[in-house]
Formats: C-alpha cells, structure tokens, sequence
C-alpha cells in the first residue's frame, strides 16, 4: 500500500514541503531537492550568483541569453506586467532592494531613493528577444524580481517531474504556494485540504479549509513580511506609482488554479484592490477562483467556492 512520504527544505526564504504518495519515495524527493536547487539559482533575485542576476548586472550594457526556462518566465512576467491596471511589475526590483522588507536589514528609504527607483521600474524596457532566448535591460540600474511568479512555475515544473516519474499524487507547499496532484489517498473523499490563514491570528489558526484536487492554492498577504518603523507597519507589497507599500484594505487574496503559476500571477495582478473588484474580475477570467479577506476579517469567495469547496469558516 502506498504511504504519504514528506521532505522538508529550507530555500528561496521559505520552507518548502514535498508530499508524495510512492513505493520508494526517497530517491524522487532526493531529485525533486536537486531541482529546487537549480530553480532558486536559476530565478533568485537575491543571489549575485543566480541566472537571473546575470541579466540584472547587465543593465543599461547588453543583452544576455537565458535558459529557455527563465525567458519563459520573464516572457510570461513581462506580460502580465504591461496589462492595464495590473499590479504585477517584474521591473519592480529596484524598489525592493531600497526598502528591503522581509530582510534583516529593512529600512523606509528617503522620499528622493524612491523617486529615483520609480524611473527604473518600467517592464516596458524590458527587451525580450525570442529568438536569442536573451534578455536586455535598456537602463543602467533595472533589475528584474521573478518573486511574484518564480514559486508557482517552480511547483508546476515540479509536478511535471512527480508525474513523470510515475508519482501517482502528491502536495508541495513552498511557504503559501500549494500546487496538488492526484487523489489526496488518505482523506474519506480524496480531496486535498488546504487551510486559509486568518490574519489577525499566528499561523496555523485558520478562517477556511478548502477541499481541492489538481488544483493549486496560492496565498498573498500583508501579515507576514513587514516592517514597522515610527509606529507604522509596512509590508513587501508595493504600488509601482508611488513606491510604496499598496494601500489596500484586503489583508489576504487567495486565487484557485489549475497552474500554481497563475495564481502567483492574479494574486498579485489584483492584490490592492477593492474586494468587490477583484471578485468581479476573477469572474471574468476562466479557471481562476477567489478567496478575499478584508482587515475586519470579512470575507467574500467565488460562488462555486461555497457550493463545493469550502468545509469551514471559523471567524
């Protein structure tokens, strides 16, 4: 009979869990650990040493061919950054190197730093060439962060991989990005379950359980990488016209996907609107579903969301 074997990784600031249903799990988990290995050298924006930030130290000076794995996702960033009124930026990295949250080191920047980075943060100076595979950033200064989308392309490359090997089903959690495939063998009705945090509570206390298959659950939010400075808390979300963290009166947005990727994408596509807007515009893109959660722990949820997934809100 088939077991749940979990490995557990400390990478990309995270902790990382891998969960997979298989005879012999250990030598796939050994794989599966060289791979996210790979991705966080590939994607880091954190790491002078990474593929990524080959591109980033040639700002302004030439264009550097890629691994077709991060033109991919840059490709994927970039548009998703141009569209009208989306609060994705995979230009937005100089902005998160001033104020640095999340990191030992954060600070709040002078107003003159961060007018200075909004003039580096455009993605349409992003110049992506598709028959190169190279990317070029046409001023000194740009750097590109993937943190908004690399996490969910990592899961979905490495169910990829789980599936390939055989791995009939499985989890992997990369610290609020949860990507399921397969029957989740060990519940009554084999669906996954994956908690929705309450906010206002430590982690692990939670406001929903929602029941998936197949399906990818990926949470942003403003509860946990912050910074509070002269009585006033800021988080790693930013508004790329003003430069400073989004005002927003939504504490969390969970999307519902087939690809964790996309998840990773609408969450931040949509993260700072009003509740209202974001449920309707999650209604009019297919294969996404959404779960908000507002300061005063208010919450509004796709309709089908209530019919057929949600097992319990706790407030």
């Amino acid at each position: 009979m088939l077991s749940l074997t979990n490995r557990q990784v400390h990478l990309m600031g995270t902790t990382i869990d891998t969960s997979i249903y298989a005879s012999n799990p250990q030598p796939i988990l050994d794989q599966v650990e060289e791979l996210l290995h790979l991705y966080n050298h590939r994607f880091s924006a954190n790491d002078d040493r990474s593929e990524l930030m080959a591109i980033n130290q040639a700002a302004g000076q030439e264009a550097v061919v890629v691994h077709p794995q991060l033109f991919e996702l840059i490709a994927l960033g970039k548009k998703h950054s141009l569209a009208p009124a989306s609060h994705l930026n995979i230009a937005i990295g100089p902005l998160i190197q001033i104020w640095r949250i999340g990191f030992s080191d954060a600070r709040v920047p002078i107003q003159e730093e961060i007018e200075a980075q909004l003039n580096l943060i455009d993605p349409q100076q992003i110049i992506l060439d598709p028959t190169k595979s190279s990317v070029f950033l046409t001023k000194s200064g740009m750097k590109i962060d993937l943190g908004a989308l690399a996490k969910g392309y990592i899961a979905d490359r490495i169910v990829d991989f789980l599936k390939d090997q055989g791995v009939p089903a499985g989890l992997i959690n990369l610290g609020g990005n949860v990507l399921t495939f397969g029957p989740a063998y060990h519940n009554p009705d084999q669906n996954w379950r994956i908690g929705i945090q309450n906010p206002q509570l430590p982690r692990g206390n939670h406001l929903a359980i929602l029941k998936i298959r197949d399906q990818s659950v990926v949470t942003s939010g403003i509860y946990e990488r912050t910074f509070s400075y002269g009585g006033k808390t800021y988080h790693h979300i930013f508004d790329s016209q003003t430069g400073y963290p989004v005002e927003s009166q939504t504490a969390s947005l969970t999307i519902i996907s087939k690809q964790s990727v996309d998840g990773e994408i609408w969450t931040t596509r949509l993260f700072g609107k009003p509740s209202q807007a974001i449920m309707t515009e999650v209604s009019q893109e297919p294969g996404i579903e959404a779960f908000v959660v507002d300061k005063d722990n208010g919450i509004l949820a796709s309709p089908s969301l209530y019919s057929s997934k949600i097992k319990t809100i706790r407030r």
